[in-house]
């Protein structure tokens, strides 16, 4: 099957757009039972964050899509860090050396500074002169003896073969026309992109590179490359930029695209999936709520298309809450729910007197069942309005009668509904209920009887609605709530 990979480098979090690259990726490999391959791409030393090569990798474990062979898991194709491949890259270039395809280039960083500046002067895009090319083998062996800095560049010929982009079609760039021989490897050993990435897609054995599209005018470069040493190029397939809705670039600043956040905030794997490949292309169908599964069956890379994908985040918590919605549904995954969210009733009402009851499994899972399709996200449930759920609110029969003064015949009116109605709850019929119920008290108004009995089940003055509340409960916990407030 084939082999692909996902390269970024360790220099921060994993984002949307890395995380959209490395989708694409697993999902080609899963859908033709091929192999993904996690390669870190540290060779700037410089940028390199401590701890960021794990964090990509523990994320990309956290959204469910694992690579096959990467430096946590190993594999036959390691080592998976290209500082640790300098080797391999040193072999390369003295072959291109010794084929001529290459040369040592012993121009100061002041020279080409100054050429940079020129160039810049005259309004020209800045290119290396080229000028080291020309150097006889007698000239080279000087400066070498003098013990001169020097890199190895690639030689750019003219007249590049086009190649067939999996998704942008034929393309050619010529790229000896527009710049300047490329550095390969840098003084100190280490290589640059261009060389890393080609001598690793060859000995990684990759037959297939989905990467983003700002790669597409190197890929000619590259081909040059593969055709110097004699290898066999992979297939490209260039996935278009992902961007803002408004079209700009996703923002890393704010820190808001970071996958780190979306975990913290409690967004599911399953819904970031979802948004990302949602608002690109290459699926057969767009409806919100795709599992995985369904992403691997709809994928067909031919129908990613080249215009830009536009991310609308505002949309994230209605695609949650259809994911959220699935795993409530779903009986092995509403138990992972169930401790979540004891977990969270635990930190957020921790030092207030969370009574046990409240804690156990039933009625947690009651509770989510009950809303289900309600909630967006599950912290919600943990919010001020749904405090009611957790905390049996300590009420005085006093401040019920400042309300009514028939506090005991509402009670029982409410005692004997919620026996007669306790297998079938619903807001609709229970709103009916009350408003019956209002007729056969003698002197309180509709107003005061729900202000009381939010009091009663909540001890707050504002909230979700009575019936909701009555619902969310249940019938045994309402009539206990009722029984403590008139016996108090």
């Amino acid at each position: 099957g084939p082999r692909v990979r996902f390269g970024p480098s360790p220099t921060g979090f994993l984002h949307l757009g890395g995380l959209r690259t490395a989708l694409y990726n697993y999902i080609f490999a899963k859908k033709h039972q091929g192999t993904f391959i996690l390669r870190l791409e540290d060779t700037d030393q410089n940028r390199v964050v401590p701890g960021a090569a794990e964090g990509i990798e523990d994320m990309l474990d956290w959204a469910g899509i694992p690579p096959d062979e990467s430096p946590g898991r190993g594999g036959p194709a390691g080592p998976y860090v290209q500082s640790q491949r300098l080797e391999l890259y040193g072999r390369a270039g003295a072959a291109l050396l010794g084929s001529g395809a290459a040369y040592r280039c012993f121009c100061s960083p002041q020279r080409l500074q100054l050429l940079r500046r020129d160039a810049l002067l005259r309004q020209q895009t800045p290119r290396y002169d080229n000028r080291c090319r020309h150097l006889t083998p007698a000239e080279v062996a000087e400066k070498l003896s003098q013990g001169l800095d020097c890199v190895i560049r690639f030689r750019l010929e003219k007249g590049v073969e086009p190649f067939q982009d999996l998704v942008y079609g034929w393309n050619k760039h010529e790229v000896a026309e527009v710049e300047g021989d490329p550095v390969i490897l840098k003084a100190d050993g280490f290589p640059t992109y261009h060389l890393a990435n080609v001598v690793d897609d060859h000995y990684m054995g990759i037959t297939h590179v989905l990467r983003g599209t700002e790669w597409l005018t190197s890929t000619s470069k590259h081909l040059l490359l593969y055709k110097a040493f004699g290898w066999e190029p992979p297939q490209f397939g260039h996935l278009p930029l992902l961007l803002n809705k408004d079209g700009g670039k996703l923002s890393k600043r704010q820190g808001d695209i970071f996958l780190e956040r979306f975990a913290r905030d409690g967004f599911l794997p399953e819904a970031l999936l979802d948004i990302v490949t949602n608002c690109g292309s290459g699926f057969t169908e767009k409806q919100m709520g795709r599992t995985l599964e369904e992403l691997i069956s709809q994928f067909d890379v031919g129908r990613i298309t080249t215009h830009s994908a536009l991310l609308d985040l505002e949309a994230l918590p209605e695609f949650n809450r259809i994911h959220l919605t699935r795993h409530i549904e779903n009986q092995g995954l509403r138990q992972k729910l169930v401790r979540e969210l004891q977990g969270l009733v635990e930190l957020v009402y921790g030092d207030q007197q969370v009574d046990p009851d409240v804690l156990e499994n039933e009625y947690v899972e009651r509770v989510l069942l009950l809303r289900k399709g309600h909630i967006s996200l599950l912290k919600n449930l943990v919010s001020s309005d749904y405090s009611y759920l957790w905390v049996r609110p300590s009420v005085s029969r006093q401040q019920l009668q400042a309300i009514s003064a028939e506090v005991d015949e509402i009670g029982k009116l409410v005692l004997g509904l919620m026996t007669r109605q306790a297998a079938a709850l619903t807001v609709e019929e229970l709103n009916k209920d009350l408003r019956s119920l209002q007729k056969q008290t003698r002197e309180t108004k509709y107003s005061s009887m729900m202000q009381l009995l939010r009091l009663v089940l909540s001890g707050r003055q504002h909230g979700p609605s009575v019936a909701e509340m009555m619902v969310t409960l249940g019938a045994e916990e309402v009539c206990g709530r009722m029984h403590r407030a008139l016996s108090s």
